[in-house]
């Protein structure tokens, strides 16, 4: 036997032996564990994803083991492959797969376990791995992102949620790569993506790579488990509002189908829950405002919800894929009144409000040769609002509809350079189609409005490390020409992260971005007011592309689980439709072109210790319009500038019980008051300068636990119980005013959420 064999053989009986010598006395633990215990001892770090190491569980390894007998142990004794990418990064992928270079994770547990951080300013979200948050019992990947700092939506809408000041249309949604037009159930108060099936969750605000157009405030994409498991699993719960299931079916060693459904139940019981979200929609609409005209008799009252998705997972081969995905997204009203009026003569109003979405999308990817890969793409994305009003008394009869068909197709290529270099391009074609008509009986009037623009872009970016993986760029850019509008547009982006010491990071982002589809507000009574935005295409006339600017430079400190960090922004969004911004005032029928600028700074301390989380995000800002005939062309607040806003939160996690408490703060809305003094010969009121007031301060406080259990041999259990607004505090969100039928002034309080408690039940299997 030579030398180098024994050698060998000797190397393998001293690694075995210590490892068997070391697992008599130790307990398995889990690997997450016996990762971070390496990373301290070797001065490494890993990358991977969560769901590849959650349910492995080993002995401690030999502290005596250098780092290359540590790894060559760790792929013996699990299913994993460790590459080592550098003298400090090493990369952890299943084993018998491609092994794709992973974006560095850079804080982890960002908020809570689940959340990370990313060196291109990206904020991702394992919803598998998520624990919990204050006042969610449930992952709701919408309502997740507004705990993130510079997120929120001043109405509590996840249909309207503003990122560092931007309205909700400006955040571009994908499920799957399809774009999404309608994000929420309930008309905005519940996510309509089923979370079970979610597997990551991405939200750019900033340095978006040059992959995606449109959205110029934000970018969020959400997609399902892309990996055949092979093992069937799924689930079933409950809550006060609806019932849902999911599963994961293999169907051979090739194939698997995920399906989801949801369904409400509100149209057959009615809740607490249902209540207080009932009230909050319809409290201040055009239908919870009409019974103000007589005594109601009658209220038939019908609303439900539903959504449903499934995906088609083929692994053709070693190096192709083939991934079929459909969504549906359905919300209906049926809201029927007889009351008498002050004649006492008995009338009838039937109304009806639906809100769907359905779309598809099927990806080919294939890997060749030199590390290159390849996708091919194709969509298609429907969303339809509608709505009916039949006043029999009054003989007229009303329909309005607002819809969207977008058709798309994307071509990518990238190719891995080596273990610190990439470069990504590709094409991109949209065709998105609106559609807005109105018809009217007594008086008659009809308007049917189509409008089809048609976008070709290309864009290309390289991503680079330095050798000691201390230093990222991203550098891209995307070049859209729009042929309705005739305009050709070159967008740069860039994202830049450099590690200062051990601790501290600095990230620079910027970016140019554009988008050609907003949502304007023609009357506020629109759709009965409770869904009153339609989607609009830009023009050449009233409505130009919307254009973007923004940058930001940001420094953070993480050690010992303590996250400090601070980042500060400046962001200009020009070419927006004063339609577009919901004004309720003196502008609320102005059709005029604008632009606002927030400067801001987020700040946000983490601390972990023991089993407890506690952080506290703060953000200020400053957000103002100008347009240039609105307020002659001077600068005002912009409708949606909440100068300050806080977030306290504290969370528990212990074995199998979680519990979450939170604190909500944000500063008053602008609003724009009447003038003291009225001219009684007019119709209209007069106002005061635009946004010059601003409502009390916002306070809410939310809490939540869950606790999971063992139900029977393989299935698990889980309770959750929350709580929104646990003090019942009276927030107002939104003022305006309107005028009686004696020419009074009226003042509008639209109210936030009151107290709002929920229950859920799963099981898992």
């Amino acid at each position: 036997m030579n030398k180098r064999l024994q050698r060998v053989i000797l190397f393998v009986f001293i690694i075995t032996s210590c490892g068997l010598a070391h697992s008599q006395n130790e307990e398995p633990q889990p690997l997450a564990q016996i990762l971070t215990q390496l990373e301290k001892r070797y001065n490494v770090k890993f990358s991977y994803e969560n769901k590849i190491i959650e349910d492995i569980a080993i002995t401690p390894l030999y502290p005596e083991l250098s780092l290359e007998q540590a790894l060559n142990q760790l792929q013996l004794i699990t299913p994993l492959e460790f590459n080592v990418l550098s003298s400090r990064f090493i990369a952890i992928s299943p084993k018998d797969e491609t092994i794709e270079r992973l974006e560095e994770v850079v804080v982890t547990n960002y908020l809570t376990k689940g959340i990370s951080k990313t060196n291109n300013g990206a904020v991702e979200v394992d919803s598998k791995a998520f624990t919990i948050l204050p006042g969610l019992i449930e992952p709701d990947v919408l309502q997740i992102v507004q705990s993130l700092p510079g997120i929120i939506s001043v109405d509590e809408l996840i249909s309207s949620i503003n990122v560092r000041g931007g309205t909700n249309d400006q955040n571009l949604v994908l499920y799957e790569g399809i774009r999404m037009y309608q994000t929420g159930h309930f008309f905005g108060l519940i996510s309509a993506f089923n979370p079970y099936l979610t597997d990551e969750i991405r939200i750019s605000k900033n340095g978006t790579s040059a992959l995606f157009g449109d959205g110029v405030s934000s970018t969020i994409s959400i997609k399902n488990t892309n990996k055949i498991s092979n093992t069937h699993d799924g689930g079933l719960g409950a809550n006060l509002l609806s019932v849902d299931g999911y599963a994961n079916i293999p169907l051979s060693k090739k194939t698997e189908l995920q399906v989801s459904a949801r369904r409400s139940f509100t149209d057959v019981v009615a809740s607490s829950t249902y209540d207080a979200y009932f009230d909050r929609i319809f409290r201040d609409s055009e239908l919870g405002t009409s019974n103000n005209v007589g005594t109601v008799l009658g209220l038939d009252e019908r609303f439900l919800f539903y959504d449903f998705t499934a995906k088609f997972l083929y692994n053709i081969n070693k190096t192709s894929k083939l991934r079929i995905n459909l969504l549906n997204i359905y919300n209906n009203l049926d809201y029927n009144q007889i009351f008498t009026n002050t004649e006492n003569n008995f009338q009838e109003t039937e109304s009806e409000l639906n809100q769907v979405s359905y779309g598809a999308s099927a990806s080919y990817s294939k890997i060749f040769k030199d590390n290159v890969n390849a996708s091919a793409q194709i969509y298609y994305s429907h969303y339809d609002l509608d709505a009916q009003n039949n006043d029999l008394t009054n003989q007229q009869f009303l329909i309005q509809e607002n819809k969207v068909e977008d058709y798309g197709l994307r071509l990518d290529v990238s190719k891995i350079i080596d273990n610190n270099t990439e470069l990504r391009g590709g094409y991109q074609f949209n065709e998105v189609a609106v559609t807005n008509f109105e018809d009217v009986i007594n008086p008659d009037f009809t308007s049917l409005i189509k409008e089809i623009n048609r976008t070709h872009a290309f864009f290309g970016e390289t991503e680079r490390y330095s050798k000691s993986r201390n230093t990222y760029i991203r550098l891209g850019a995307r070049i859209s020409y729009f042929e309705k509008l005739k305009e050709l547009v070159i967008e740069p982006r860039f994202a830049f992260n450099q590690k200062i010491s051990d601790y501290i990071r600095l990230e620079v982002l910027g970016e140019l971005k554009s988008q050609s589809i907003s949502q304007v507000i023609d009357l506020q009574q629109d759709f009965f007011g409770i869904e009153k935005r339609r989607w609009q295409l830009s023009n050449t006339t009233d409505s130009p592309l919307v254009r973007s600017q923004q940058i930001s430079l940001g420094i953070s400190y993480n050690q010992n689980n303590l996250l400090v960090s601070l980042e500060g922004y400046y962001k200009n969004v020009d070419d927006i439709n004063a339609r577009s911004q919901g004004f309720q005032n003196q502008f609320q029928f102005v059709n005029d072109i604008g632009s606002y600028t927030i400067t801001g700074l987020d700040f946000l301390i983490n601390k972990r210790f023991n089993n407890f989380s506690a952080w506290l995000s703060y953000t200020l800002s400053n957000n103002d319009y100008k347009f240039d005939n609105i307020n002659d062309g001077d600068a005002f607040p912009n409708t949606f500038d909440l100068t300050q806003v806080a977030n306290a939160s504290l969370t528990y996690n212990l074995d199998n019980f979680k519990i979450g408490l939170g604190i909500n703060w944000h500063s008053g809305r602008p609003y724009t008051q009447p003038s003291q003094i009225q001219n009684n010969a007019n119709s209209t009121i007069e106002y005061s300068s635009p946004n010059s007031s601003r409502l009390n301060d916002y306070f809410r406080t939310d809490i939540s636990a869950v606790y999971n259990f063992k139900f029977s041999k393989g299935v698990k259990a889980e309770i959750g119980a929350s709580a929104w607004n646990i003090f019942n505090q009276n927030n107002i969100i939104n003022r305006y005013y309107l005028l009686n039928s004696e020419n009074d002034i009226v003042e509008i309080d639209n109210q936030a959420l009151k107290f709002t408690p929920n229950l859920s039940f799963r099981i898992n299997f």
